[in-house]
């Protein structure tokens, strides 16, 4: 279970998922049990209840909001481990995903034809009940996760044999994905790993050793190996663990370990296929609002509506990539720049679009184009590519798949305007590269509605 559908799902999230799952099957069937049913729970154990004469249509509700219900955590971000250690976020998060489940609920029954009147029917007051059953279903377990975590209870403690500075690298990195279930417990220097022995290891109550890539000549990995824990390279631990790349220790011929670039014919077709009905499906049904937001453009400044700008893409061709303008006409006239926070060439209109990510929908015609794809690095500027590509190891490497509208970097790390952004963010981009895969895909898909709905990043 370490590695959850390919590793991109935390295993103490999928068990928080399926505790959460039962726990809201079991509540709503309870509290949706028509009168004479309920009778019978309290003539028998509340297990066995629900084993020999389930309900049917109550247990189908049951499990719609259930299913509607994780769905909308997902989309939420509610299933991301750092949530349960940020408590303001967490309310927010948690009204945020109740709230959506509703709609979530109704676009199944439009689309199923399943009936949801049992939402509305006993009372006045019953949608009400509902939404704050659902809230206290989603908000309890994670509270008593959080309690777990700050009483350590799901801490593994690590051994890092490497230099003090490698130490500090995987540490720090662990504060930002994996604070609570991971802590650095010994730092081993190389020089002194013999002493890293079964006694020891039961002394410090380790639960996996980390070894940093070329730590020692008289590589330990194989001696450890056979004490029966957990034992990781730096570089598969990141990836593995924090799902993104270690760019100080990645081998040079990583690339050829990478599983995305070597996708099957069928799983490309489904892919393209995809990406061209998403793109058709949203530009339908963003056409007025795309009108609307042209004509706010030319009534705030003086100037075209598209914004048309040289990018590099695949195999680093250029290409030309469409927006909504956002920013005055003379915006770059002392040269390319990256936005900043607060940008004052930000328009009125751009900085509303821009916060939204509205400016962004006509790429969806580069998406029709095959210029680029829905999910894949964002698409940077010939000069930056430039700059960057001399600065940072590997930064080329992640031109070996298309680029995005979004991308695992865009929803793990916030808007990037600097060469370290830069380099945090290829960390990620060269994850999804390594790994990309349609499941990928969809979770990145996912996680991207949180990032539009709490603005997470926008300049």
């Amino acid at each position: 279970m370490g590695r959850v559908f390919n590793g991109h799902l935390s295993q103490e999230m999928f068990f928080l998922w399926v505790v959460e799952f039962f726990l809201c099957f079991f509540a709503f069937y309870l509290l949706l049990l028509p009168a004479d049913e309920a009778s019978l729970v309290h003539l028998t154990p509340a297990w066995l209840a629900f084993l020999p004469a389930l309900h049917a249509p109550t247990a189908s509700h049951a499990l719609l909001l259930s299913c509607a219900i994780g769905m909308a955590s997902l989309v939420i971000g509610l299933y991301r481990p750092e949530i349960c250690l940020q408590m303001r976020q967490l309310m927010l998060n948690t009204v945020v995903a109740g709230l959506l489940a509703f709609p979530a609920m109704l676009l199944v029954s439009m689309v199923t034809n399943v009936d949801v009147s049992f939402l509305f029917g006993q009372d006045a007051f019953w949608p009400v009940k509902i939404f704050l059953t659902w809230i206290l279903l989603l908000f309890l377990p994670r509270l008593g996760f959080r309690v777990i975590m700050r009483l350590g209870l799901l801490t593994r403690n690590v051994a890092i044999i490497g230099a003090p500075r490698d130490a500090a690298r995987i540490e720090a990195a662990i504060a930002v994905r994996r604070r609570g279930f991971f802590r650095v417990a010994a730092v081993v220097p190389a020089a002194e790993a013999a002493r890293v022995t079964p006694g020891w290891l039961g002394q410090q109550r380790i639960w996996g050793v980390i070894i940093a890539t070329g730590a020692h000549p008289d590589h330990p990995a194989g001696r450890l190996a056979g004490l029966g824990l957990p034992v990781f390279e730096d570089v598969d631990f990141c990836e593995r663990h924090l799902r993104r790349m270690d760019l100080e220790r990645l081998p040079r011929d990583w690339l050829l370990a990478a599983h995305g670039l070597s996708c099957g014919h069928i799983e490309a077709a489904a892919r393209r296929l995809a990406e061209i009905v998403m793109s058709l499906l949203l530009l339908a049904f963003t056409l007025p609002l795309l009108l609307l937001t042209a004509l706010l453009i030319k009534l705030d400044s003086p100037g075209p509506v598209l914004f048309r700008q040289e990018r590099v893409g695949l195999g680093g061709r250029v290409f030309t990539i469409y927006k909504l303008r956002s920013m005055r006409m003379d915006a770059e006239a002392g040269g390319p720049a990256w936005a900043s926070r607060n940008d004052s060439r930000v328009t009125r209109v751009g900085a509303f679009i821009r916060l939204t990510r509205i400016d962004e929908l006509p790429q969806l015609v580069n998406v029709l184009r095959g210029e680029m794809g829905f999910v894949g690095p964002r698409p940077e500027r010939p000069q930056f590519v430039r700059q960057l590509g001399e600065a940072i190891p590997f930064y080329h490497d992640r031109a070996y798949v298309k680029p995005g509208v979004t991308g695992w970097a865009q929803v793990n790390y916030p808007y990037g305007a600097s060469v370290e952004d830069a380099r945090q963010k290829l960390s990620y981009d060269l994850y999804y590269v390594k790994y990309r895969s349609l499941f990928l895909d969809g979770l990145i898909v996912l996680a991207t509605i949180r990032v539009i709905l709490f603005q997470e990043g926008a300049r």
